[in-house]
C-alpha cells in the first residue's frame, strides 16, 4: 500500500512485512537488479524499470521490498498487482505520478484490455513528464512478448532499464531458507532444508510460510527443526 499518498486510494492489497531486501536471497545474476530497485526506492534514479520472470520467481517479493524501503525513508509509494484488474478501475492509475515510487505488478494480466493498456500508457507518459517519480513494472514476459495490443505501450515499457529475473536454483532456495531461519533465531540443518524442498512446492512464498509454521511449533514444543519433527508437524 502507499504511504503519505496524496491520491488517497484504498485497495484490497497488503504488503507483507517480511518481504524486504534483507530477507531476499539474490539468485546469481540478480545483484544489479536489487541495486537498481534500491536506488529507485531512494529516489537516486528517477526512471522506469521493467522486471520480467516466470511465476514465483521472486519479482513480487522484490517489489514489496522496494516499497518497504521507500516506507523506511518516508517516501510516498504505491503497489498494485494488476491480477486484480477485474475488481478495480483503470482510473486507479490517475495521478500516481505525484508519488515518489509506483510499483505495478502482474502487468501481463491487462494485455488485450484496451482501457487498461491506454491508462498504463498515459501513466508512463506522465511519469516521464513529471520527472520525480520512479515507476517499476513487472510481468512474466518481456514487453514485446507479453501480448499487449497497444504498440506505443510496448515502446514505453522498453524506454527504461529492463531486467530478466533469474530463477533460483535449489541450493539458493536452501540458502534462502537457512537465512530466513537464522533471522528468526532458528537453525535449519541442511538435511532438514533439503527435505522441505523435496516434499513441498518450491516457490519461496510457500517455503517461507511453512518455515513460519515450524518456527511457532518449535517454540511451543521446544524442539529443533529435525526431519522427524518436521514430518510430525506437517504430517508428511
Amino acid at each position: 500500500m502507499s504511504q503519505s499518498n496524496p491520491v488517497q486510494l484504498s485497495l484490497p492489497v497488503y504488503l507483507p512485512d517480511d518481504e524486504t531486501f534483507e530477507s531476499y536471497y539474490p539468485a546469481a545474476g540478480n545483484d544489479e537488479l536489487i541495486k537498481a530497485l534500491g536506488a529507485a526506492a531512494e529516489g537516486q534514479k528517477r526512471q522506469s524499470l521493467y522486471i520480467w520472470g516466470p511465476e514465483k520467481s521472486g519479482r513480487t517479493h522484490l517489489m514489496h521490498a522496494a516499497c518497504a524501503h521507500a516506507n523506511e525513508l518516508s517516501r510516498s509509494n504505491f503497489y498494485v498487482p494488476l491480477s486484480i484488474h477485474a475488481s478495480i478501475s483503470p482510473a486507479l492509475l490517475e495521478r500516481l505520478e505525484q508519488l515518489d515510487l509506483v510499483c505495478i505488478d502482474d502487468v501481463d494480466a491487462i494485455a488485450g484490455h484496451p482501457l487498461w493498456e491506454e491508462a498504463l500508457f498515459d501513466l508512463y507518459n506522465r511519469v516521464a513528464e513529471q520527472g520525480s517519480c520512479s515507476l517499476i513494472v513487472a510481468g512474466r514476459n518481456a514487453p514485446a512478448d507479453a501480448g499487449f495490443s497497444l504498440p506505443d505501450l510496448v515502446s514505453r515499457m522498453q524506454w527504461g532499464i529492463s531486467y530478466q529475473l533469474n530463477p533460483m536454483a535449489d541450493e539458493e532456495k536452501l540458502a534462502a531458507l537457512q537465512r530466513r531461519a537464522a533471522m528468526r533465531g532458528l537453525q535449519l540443518p541442511e538435511d532438514s532444508g533439503k527435505f522441505l524442498l523435496s516434499r513441498l512446492a518450491r516457490d519461496l512464498r510457500t517455503l517461507f510460510d511453512v518455515l513460519d509454521k515450524l518456527d511457532k511449533a518449535s517454540m511451543v514444543h521446544q524442539r529443533k527443526l529435525t526431519i522427524p519433527f518436521i514430518k510430525e508437524i506437517l504430517r508428511l
